[in-house]
């Protein structure tokens, strides 16, 4: 007894993370499959790992670790653009496989390539900066298809479970492992837009989710912007105020741009 109650507090904290991680990130996928193209987007593309993700760290670590996650996130952020226009251009003629394989080799070699410089803040926001605005416009003419509604297969919620929970999983290590370097460029992989592409391209096809993964730009950017602007609160006001911007911006910039774009369609 005196050797198995140390053994379940040591597994419960990482457990509790990885299971309300989890939870949120289907909850947040079955909301896509019940909306357009865009609130469905916006909606995925909220910060619903990556929040947690640096939560965790700094509840593991402190202030300047997280500070630090942030800044190498926010550099390797700028890599999801590329990974999701190649996604939805494949996504328009050819199957998931020859879709999201190429996207994943490509956001692998740009986050390795990005880390391999040392990033400030600025020019860390710089370099998003000049993506996704770049990205969002190439992307336009692939964002309006009409989504179907389709049956929920039975394996999908514990899919989308399991991705999420190997993301964590492999958060939580590096953190540990692989200093605030390797967790931030894992903390910020697109592991909510990878299951949306994985599940949505068989069922609806690849045109009408790669209009998903276009609206989600918007969503990605937001992310960018709530880094930037936690890597340079966090040192002067603390992690907890850090860890209140990086949550608010990305939600306050999807609900703005959903509020913009329903009046262009009106």
């Amino acid at each position: 007894m005196h050797s198995v109650a140390p053994t379940i507090m040591f597994w419960l904290p990482p457990m509790l993370k990885l299971i309300l991680t989890a939870f949120t990130v289907v909850a947040a996928s079955v909301v896509v499959e019940r909306a357009g193209p865009l609130i469905g987007a916006l909606v995925a593309s909220l910060p619903v790992t990556m929040w947690p993700a640096y939560l965790f760290l700094f509840h593991d670590h402190d202030t300047d670790y997280l500070a630090a996650s942030g800044q190498v996130g926010l550099a390797v952020n700028a890599a999801t653009a590329p990974f999701m226009l190649i996604y939805l251009v494949l996504a328009q003629r050819r199957g998931l496989i020859r879709s999201l394989l190429p996207a994943i080799a490509c956001w692998i070699v740009l986050a390795l390539l990005v880390r391999s410089f040392d990033w400030t803040a600025i020019g860390a926001g710089l370099l998003n900066l000049a993506v996704y605005p770049l990205s969002i416009q190439l992307s336009m003419r692939f964002s309006d298809v009409k989504l179907q509604p389709v049956v929920r297969q039975w394996y999908e919620l514990p899919l989308r479970t399991a991705l999420v929970c190997a993301l964590m999983g492999a958060v939580l290590a590096l953190s540990h492992f692989g200093g605030p370097g390797a967790a931030g460029m894992v903390a910020v992989y697109p592991i909510s837009t990878t299951s949306t592409m994985l599940l949505l391209h068989t069922r609806i096809g690849g045109r009408a989710s790669a209009a998903v993964i276009a609206n989600s730009l918007w969503g990605l950017f937001g992310i960018g912007i709530g880094l930037f602007m936690m890597t340079l609160t966090a040192p002067r006001w603390g992690g907890a105020a850090g860890l209140a911007i990086l949550l608010a911006v990305p939600v306050t910039w999807n609900w703005s741009v959903w509020f913009v774009r329903r009046r262009q369609l009106i």
